[in-house]
């Protein structure tokens, strides 16, 4: 056993500390002991005062601070100038996109109202005929009569009104044709009967009106094309 404690490496642990902690008394370095003192403690003594050395921790080293960030350049005029030359062309153009897009809507809003008004007027159609064939025949009368004033009412708020009476020109766009006869009174093709009338709101036509057509038995002759100017002979010399 000694043999082998012999051949350890030994780890010597020198204690370096001004002042002793067992005795609190100040330490002489080797190298400054005044004369008369004894020689320095032995390893022995050293190994003891090393049981009683605490370990001092080492200063951290402050951290390097990182150089000041350079701040960015001035913005000069021209730039702020483009900047902002930019910006109100971007409020411009979403300002144009959004009037744009109001009356897109709208014009939507106010086509759907259109076509639901002229499909519930056309519903009512058929029941205006059979009004007007009990008032040909006097019979619209008492409760019929307040039924059918209200009916009339409808197709008058929903902006409908009728057309087509005896003595109106004939309009292909306007009246449908299931008569035809000649008559000295008329100059022109003339709506003489109406057997069922017509109906439009606005503008747009929702039922041609059904009449029988007097035509003029001597039509005026049409009107020949003016002959064109001879063009101008060559100026002889």
């Amino acid at each position: 056993m000694s043999e082998r404690n012999e051949e350890a490496p030994r780890v010597v642990i020198r204690d370096k500390r001004r002042i002793d902690p067992t005795t609190g008394e100040v330490r002489v370095p080797a190298g400054d002991q005044p004369a008369g003192t004894g020689p320095a403690p032995t390893a022995a003594r050293e190994e003891q005062m090393s049981e009683h050395e605490t370990p001092v921790a080492e200063e951290s080293a402050p951290a390097p601070q990182a150089a000041p960030a350079t701040p960015p350049p001035a913005a000069t005029a021209g730039d702020l100038e483009k900047q902002l030359a930019e910006r109100t062309e971007d409020l411009q153009r979403v300002t144009a996109e959004y009037a744009n897009y109001r009356r897109r809507v709208d014009r939507d809003r106010s086509l759907v109202v259109d076509q639901a008004a002229e499909r519930f007027a056309v519903q009512l159609f058929p029941i205006v005929d059979d009004i007007e064939r009990a008032r040909d025949h006097d019979e619209l009368t008492g409760g019929f009569k307040l039924v059918a004033d209200r009916i009339l009412g409808l197709l008058e708020g929903l902006g409908v009104e009728a057309f087509g009476t005896a003595g109106d020109p004939f309009d292909p766009a306007l009246h449908e044709a299931v008569l035809h006869d000649t008559s000295p009174e008329v100059g022109v093709p003339t709506a003489t009967t109406v057997l069922r009338q017509g109906f439009r709101r606005g503008d747009r036509v929702l039922r041609t009106a059904m009449v029988g057509v007097s035509e003029p038995e001597h039509p005026a002759p049409a009107a020949e094309p003016a002959a064109e100017p001879a063009p101008d002979e060559p100026a002889q010399n």
